[in-house]
């Protein structure tokens, strides 16, 4: 189970030095906390993709896990089929593997991301 004391989500909620945001990608920080495995931790985030935007080409130093509570968006995987994620489901991008969101529809997708990442590092970073 997460907790996450006052002080953690004053900082989470602050922005993270480093974490790109591309000009449709909006990402807020809510929660973060210490996991079991020594040097990670979860990140808890609201996503939001504006319409006729791309979050941009990137990675995390961890796993992602998403859950998209309203609108679809089309999930970029290097190496993988464009996949259509619609409300009400989920997906994860394992750590490192490079991979965008676009939103081509007319109102703004908003997801719940969980990041399980390294400590100390960016949470996101540009890929070519």
């Amino acid at each position: 189970m997460l907790c996450f004391s006052g002080n953690a989500l004053a900082q989470a909620a602050a922005p993270q030095a480093g974490a790109p945001q591309a000009s449709g990608l909006s990402r807020t920080l809510v929660g973060r906390a210490d996991v079991s495995v020594p040097g990670r931790e979860a990140v808890v985030a609201k996503v939001e993709v504006a319409p006729g935007s791309r979050a941009g080409r990137h990675t995390h130093p961890g796993d992602e896990i998403s859950y998209v509570s309203e609108g679809e968006v089309d999930l970029l995987v290097d190496g993988q089929a464009p996949r259509t994620i619609k409300a009400g489901e989920s997906f994860v991008v394992p750590a490192g593997v490079i991979h965008d969101a676009h939103n081509a529809g007319s109102s703004a997708v908003k997801l719940v991301g969980v990041y399980v990442v390294e400590k100390g590092k960016p949470l996101a970073s540009p890929a070519p």
